[in-house]
């Protein structure tokens, strides 16, 4: 729970009673007779467990970063012991932790965190239990929110008898770092790929590469996030972009700040750029090679920025920045990187009536190649299917909202031209896709279009390998082949959300209609998934076009993981005619690729031929999962055995490995768990459950089924209790 922290009065969660308010001080010839000093709980010590090669830092991935203090990921449990004036007592005793997140490097105050002591865990809640006792020691098992702030954290800690009265609370100079969570399923950063989370999150070394497309240079880089002092000039860094601690949750915001202070253009930020010939006072762009020297530079003046930079330097210390705190991150070389000045999302050139540049008008320009960053993060604020890699520019070209920053912009929006989308994706898309157009002058001042290059800007956009120090070319991801279809239906939809959007012919009729429909609840995970795509000829002559199919498996985030099926499907509409096309994603298209939920994204896209009107449509569907079948076996009678059949069929030709039941309810106080083991191939399962029903009346039983193969699987049913 979160309260804010001006007027720290906040008590425990919700989930727990209130504790009892503290007695009126008493007069000191009373002080006899009020609680004994040796009945009410004080705190001796804590010990937060923070050493490098302990449980805490390996089990949450930060045993390299050089550091005194325990680093911990949000969305996962972490250890601490208690040292304690007597032995705990859970009948008269209670417990709890008080977090405070604060700016470090201001007087600002945050927000407070309490922490109750629960006897079970529960995800997604800040929560914790006594899992050893010694003497007068206790080890808590502390849990955190998948969507916590990052930042510091100290800790407090407060006791109370249930009789009355409290202590004071104990804050003897104990703090933690908590960082984003690429390894838990619930944060938004989370990366499923083991090999890219050791990459992309705790690879300190990297490659950036530089040149020309025919000549493509590469130079090795220090990431350094894991250096003394890098850790806390990352977050004097986030503090700096004056945002609300609450904002630190989400790495949308995160990235948007870092991407505006790696760079000092408005703000006093990390790196003074430099594209001239002189580099006195400062240092030359080309003799950096890590990030770990200019942090520290920054941090140890209190902020003074760092001379000098040019992209990938600010690229370099943006990377080392977003890995530091947690976000999965890479740097991406773009070649012959178009800069747009104008919002035409064209790459503008203009000359006179004689053939010469008109120097005044040309200030969009065409880099040799261009430094970024991609983040990996779910992006609830746009529509399903666009989260995933995000570009994180930090070199300053154009404002953004009034600073000089650029992103979180979705890779997958630049791919389909959905400029419309935040943050600034016109920008990145005119830097990889724009057309490069020719303007000239006539007498009357006006412009004629003389000359188009469709496939000049954004070439071999390369990044590192993973697992290795080979480049590989990410082209792909942001364009479509030149000069394909989809690739042209990108531009052509961009462009109409630039400054000229009659640059390329406008559809001389909207006269066809497409949706995707389902029938009934859908298809079951385990078949085929068959849809239908819906072609309407609303004119009276025909119509052709090509319909590009695409389908791919989708995170319950909306991020993209893979696409699992590609197709073209010609079409030809009669005049008024209605076209059903059936649409089947076979199940060995997808069984190898499904994650949770299930979920799937179909993209149809094309062009009428006659009138160069553009189709586009998304369907998200998911393969429905089977029920368990709850049956009660005779009547249930308050302190009676009752006998439960629980049936399952496995619907998927594969074995489920380590396959997992949760029952609860029916007045049970815990949750019963049955470790099943595996279950073959299309098999059907059939558990015979006793419970002893406590409590007459209505009441529910809740089951589940959990395995990595399949989830979402559960079942309930109503059972009443009669009295003895």
């Amino acid at each position: 729970m979160f309260s804010p922290n001006p007027k720290p009065t906040g008590g425990p969660s919700a989930s727990t009673p209130a504790p009892a308010p503290a007695p009126a001080p008493a007069p000191a010839s009373a002080s006899a007779s009020a609680i004994a000093a040796d009945t009410l709980l004080s705190v001796r010590s804590i010990d937060l467990l923070k050493s490098k090669d302990g449980q805490n830092r390996r089990e949450h991935h930060t045993d390299s970063y050089f550091s005194q203090k325990l680093i911990v990921r949000r969305g996962q449990t972490f250890q601490m012991w208690i040292e304690l004036s007597r032995p705990f007592n859970p009948k008269s005793d209670k417990l709890q932790l008080d977090l405070n997140l604060d700016y470090i490097f201001s007087s600002i105050r945050g927000i407070r965190v309490t922490v109750p002591l629960v006897d079970e865990l529960e995800d997604g809640r800040w929560e914790m239990k006594i899992v050893e006792q010694k003497d007068t020691k206790i080890k808590l098992s502390v849990n955190t929110l998948p969507t916590a702030p990052i930042g510091q954290y100290k800790v407090s800690v407060m006791t109370y008898s249930l009789k009355g009265g409290s202590s004071f609370p104990y804050t003897a100079n104990n703090d933690f770092y908590m960082l984003f969570n690429p390894w838990c399923e619930d944060d938004s950063v989370y990366l499923d790929n083991e090999a890219e989370r050791k990459e992309y999150v705790l690879n300190n070394m990297g490659r950036i590469y530089y040149g020309t497309e025919q000549q493509i240079g590469t130079r090795t880089w220090n990431f350094a996030q894991f250096e003394e002092g890098i850790l806390e000039a990352c977050l004097f860094l986030l503090e700096k972009g004056r945002v609300a601690v609450t904002a630190w949750r989400d790495p949308v915001n995160v990235t948007r700040v870092i991407s505006a202070l790696v760079n000092s253009n408005d703000d006093r930020g990390v790196l003074q750029g430099n594209w001239s010939d002189s580099y006195e006072g400062g240092t030359s762009p080309t003799a950096w090679s890590g990030s770990g020297d200019i942090l520290r530079q920054y941090y140890k003046s209190s902020g003074t920025p760092v001379k000098f930079a040019q992209c990938w330097v600010y690229a370099g210390v943006t990377n080392s920045v977003l890995r530091c705190l947690g976000i999965p991150t890479r740097c991406v070389t773009n070649f012959n990187s178009a800069h747009d000045t104008d919002l035409s999302l064209t790459t503008d050139i203009y000359i006179d009536e004689n053939l010469k540049l008109i120097e005044e008008l040309n200030n969009d320009s065409v880099w040799n190649f261009h430094v970024w960053n991609e983040s990996w993060m779910s992006r609830p604020d746009l529509p399903a299917g666009y989260g995933g890699w995000q570009v994180v520019d930090a070199t300053p070209q154009e404002q953004s909202k009034g600073f000089y920053r650029c992103g979180p912009s979705s890779v997958t929006a630049v791919r389909n031209g959905q400029v419309n989308l935040t943050y600034d994706t016109p920008f990145v898309f005119a830097e990889v896709n724009s057309d490069k157009i020719y303007w000239q002058r006539k007498a009357d001042g006006s412009f004629i279009q003389l000359k188009m290059e469709k496939n000049s800007i954004g070439q071999r956009i390369s990044t590192k390998a993973v697992g290795s120090d080979q480049r590989i070319e990410i082209t792909n991801l942001y364009k479509y082949p030149e000069g394909s279809e989809e690739e042209r239906m990108a531009v052509e939809t961009a462009s109409h959300y630039g400054s000229k959007p009659t640059v390329y012919p406008s559809p001389t009729a909207n006269d066809v209609t497409i949706e995707i429909v389902m029938e009934g609840t859908g298809p079951r995970i385990g078949g085929d998934a068959k849809l239908s795509i819906v072609l309407k000829n609303q004119s009276s002559v025909q119509r052709t076009t090509t319909l590009f199919c695409e389908v791919a498996v989708m995170y319950y985030t909306g991020v993209l993981k893979a696409t699992v099926k590609k197709e073209q499907i010609p079409v030809v509409l009669k005049p008024q005619e209605v076209k059903t096309i059936p649409w089947t994603l076979q199940y060995r298209e997808y069984i190898d690729q499904l994650v949770d939920q299930g979920a799937l994204m179909l993209t149809v896209t094309g062009r009428v031929n006659q009138t160069r009107q553009i189709l586009a449509t998304q369907f998200n569907f998911r393969l429905r999962t089977p029920d368990l079948t709850l049956t009660a076996l005779g009547d249930a009678v308050v302190g009676k055995e009752l006998t439960v059949k629980i049936t399952f069929q496995n619907p998927l030709p594969q074995v489920l490995k380590n396959v997992l039941f949760r029952i609860e309810g029916l007045g049970m106080q815990s949750i019963r768990k049955i470790t099943y083991g595996d279950v073959k191939k299309l098999e059907t399962v059939t558990l015979m459950e006793k419970f002893i029903p406590m409590f007459p009346g209505a009441q529910k039983l809740l089951a589940s089924m959990d395995c990595r193969q399949l989830t979402q699987v559960h079942g309930v049913t109503d059972i009443v209790v009669k009295p003895k």
